[in-house]
């Protein structure tokens, strides 16, 4: 038998897992996901080196379905491997769990308990930690958190404007996205170590945008929830609070409506009436399409423009997520909105989904770059284990 590592990032639509060699380099032995739980599921799973394959699937409608269907792949395809550490993404840790940790009764209660925080991640992510530990109890199960990177906040990024008592209960800001940009600035210190002030956007159906200095975090988009910030595929993003009162009192929307409608029916969804893909919307000649793809871009400006402001200066804009890293058009209008930062799109780098696609009369250093939360999940496994 050979050791591996497992890296899962279970949700309430997907799961994404990939499998590592138990060893210094962390090889990738094979990775997939399987997707469209809400809809058309499908597993696209590939071996390292080989295609992607992907087929549909039949009889899976719940994320423990889709932790089956991986599983089956996996045992199927890499027969003689025995895990000795799953690794887990966990949307929230609370003010509490600022590094990763292995996952006893005591801890898995603990984070339980955080479930109001995260209501629409956090019990997804934990019944993938359940359902693991009990398959495989001799694979040490380590929680990687997602707000853990930006635990180092002072508290004027960390406070919300509310009285006194709810700070201490735990309303307060945390950030998001940790493990994506935990990544990110571990590229950045290669392809930039000069860039002490760096703006970095995670940009996908989920978006937020993050200031580090000297590879810290000081601040994102990101706050209470996963609903703060840039509108997003189908969440709204920031609101004006009053707005939550106008629906209930003049639309007579109730809590659990208003909840459902900020998070599945509002942001590029909403506002175009088409989708939240932004390949579609990009695609569509419809007027509320680009309207949508509009509000998007204005967002990223308004919030790289602010976090630039909080750094008193940028020396490397970092793009990622699904729309980050694959949609030149929309770098291509953010950087255009940019300039009198300093910032000069190479137009034939950029169209090329290049990683550095920045000119070299550029003041800022622009980078496309595909993020890898499961390396950063297995990494965090050895460091806990000892290795």
């Amino acid at each position: 038998m050979s050791a591996a590592i497992l890296a899962i990032n279970a949700g309430s639509s997907s799961l994404k897992f990939a499998l590592y060699a138990d060893a210094p380099e962390l090889d990738l032995l094979g990775q997939g996901e399987v997707a469209g739980l809400n809809g058309a599921p499908r597993l696209s799973a590939r071996k390292a080196g080989d295609a992607a394959t992907g087929r549909a699937l039949i009889g899976v409608a719940d994320p423990n379905d889709a932790l089956r269907v991986a599983l089956d792949w996996i045992e199927a395809e890499f027969p003689q491997i025995e895990f000795r550490a799953i690794g887990h993404r966990i949307v929230h840790g609370g003010d509490r769990f600022d590094a990763p940790v292995v996952v006893d009764d005591a801890i898995l209660q603990q984070l339980e308990a955080l479930d109001p925080l995260a209501p629409q991640h956090q019990p997804f992510n934990l019944a993938a930690v359940r359902a693991l530990r009990s398959r495989f109890p001799h694979a040490a199960p380590v929680a990687c958190f997602d707000t853990a990177f930006h635990a180092g906040w002072q508290d004027s990024a960390r406070r919300i404007a509310l009285p006194r008592r709810f700070h201490e209960a735990g309303v307060r800001r945390y950030g998001f996205h940790g493990l994506s940009y935990e990544f990110l600035t571990e590229r950045l210190r290669t392809l930039a170590p000069g860039a002490g002030r760096a703006v970095l956007a995670h940009l996908g159906n989920g978006a937020s945008v993050c200031a580090t200095r000297d590879g810290r975090s000081v601040e994102s988009t990101m706050g209470f929830s996963v609903l703060d910030g840039l509108p997003m595929g189908t969440r709204c993003g920031a609101i004006d609070p009053g707005v939550i009162f106008h629906l209930h009192r003049q639309f007579g929307l109730d809590f659990e409506q208003i909840e459902h409608l900020l998070y599945y029916e509002s942001g590029l969804k909403g506002v175009s009436a088409i989708g939240a893909d932004m390949r579609d919307l990009l695609a569509s000649p419809e007027v509320a399409a680009r309207q949508a793809v509009d509000l998007f871009v204005h967002h990223c400006v308004g919030a790289i423009g602010a976090l630039t402001a909080v750094l008193g200066g940028i020396d490397a804009l970092v793009f990622s997520g699904g729309i980050g890293a694959r949609a030149p058009a929309i770098r291509a209008e953010i950087c255009a909105r940019l300039e009198f930062l300093g910032i000069v799109a190479d137009a034939q780098a950029n169209a090329g989904n290049g990683e550095h696609i920045s000119t070299a009369a550029s003041k800022v250093d622009v980078f496309a770059l595909a993020t890898d939360e499961e390396i950063v999940i297995a990494r965090h496994c050895r460091a806990v284990l000892g290795v």
